[in-house]
């Protein structure tokens, strides 16, 4: 028997931030609008989704979508971030339902964040009745596993991002630096320290709290062990972890 204490807990709203960035989909849930049946009642479709470095929801949706429609008519919204996939039982896993409000965004950085983050995107991107929006965090909901349920506000579930403007500038050079002069390294993050099978993996984005890899339909998340906030940060975080890889 080992006397060693377990590790603590990390905060509610750091593992709820995880899951959110973890998985490039969701549940949106919103209001039928008035003039549609079933007017006022829920209704829930399932949307790709990107997070900003503060952990703000975007969206990419069509105009002719209900979602839309609805969300025209009355702003608030749910989503539900799933982090149970492959688990034999689904309910000791971890989810994140989130609410808040949706607003349209013309922000090209959330845009190119988007299309970073899907790539198919990029071929309806450009359409007139597709618009970007963002979802202020007014509260969320963490489940993660039986017995560990905790509401959390939208103030310490969102990422003070304040002191990273720098990073989100110099992102997508970061990015495509990555991709093009380190792309050994994108391998060995996926391999050795997410255990993800398969080769060519590719950086999509980098936040103050990780970032994200993909490979085809499949998603990952590279969390840090400590934030960054310009590129020399998320730039000497990087080589860390690639030793690491190296050292076993």
């Amino acid at each position: 028997m080992s006397d060693k204490p377990s590790p603590p807990l990390a905060p509610p709203a750091l593992v709820a931030r995880q899951v959110m960035r973890a998985v490039d989909r969701a549940y949106l849930g919103t209001l039928m609008r008035p003039e549609a049946p079933g007017a006022g009642q829920p209704y829930t479709s399932l949307v790709l989704v990107a997070l900003d470095h503060d952990a703000s929801p975007i969206l990419l949706i069509s105009a002719l979508a209900d979602h839309t429609k609805n969300l025209l008519a009355s702003p608030a919204v749910s989503l539900l971030f799933d982090g149970t996939a492959g688990l034999e039982e689904p309910l000791t896993g971890p989810r994140v339902t989130v609410q808040g409000t949706a607003r349209q965004s013309a922000d090209a950085q959330d845009r190119a964040r988007f299309v970073a983050r899907h790539p198919s995107a990029e071929m309806y991107a450009g359409f007139k009745d597709f618009t970007v929006w963002r979802v202020q965090i007014e509260r969320g909901h963490l489940v993660a596993g039986f017995g560990r349920i905790h509401w959390i506000e939208g103030r310490e579930l969102r990422y003070d991002a304040s002191a990273a403007a720098a990073l989100r500038i110099a992102e997508a050079e970061i990015v495509a630096h990555m991709n093009g002069e380190h792309a050994d390294a994108v391998q060995l993050y996926a391999a050795k320290l997410l255990g993800r099978a398969g080769g060519d993996w590719r950086m999509t984005g980098v936040d103050p709290e990780g970032a994200d890899l993909r490979r085809g339909g499949e998603v990952a998340r590279l969390a840090f062990d400590r934030p960054v906030h310009d590129a020399e940060q998320a730039r000497a975080e990087l080589v860390r972890l690639v030793k690491r890889t190296r050292q076993g």
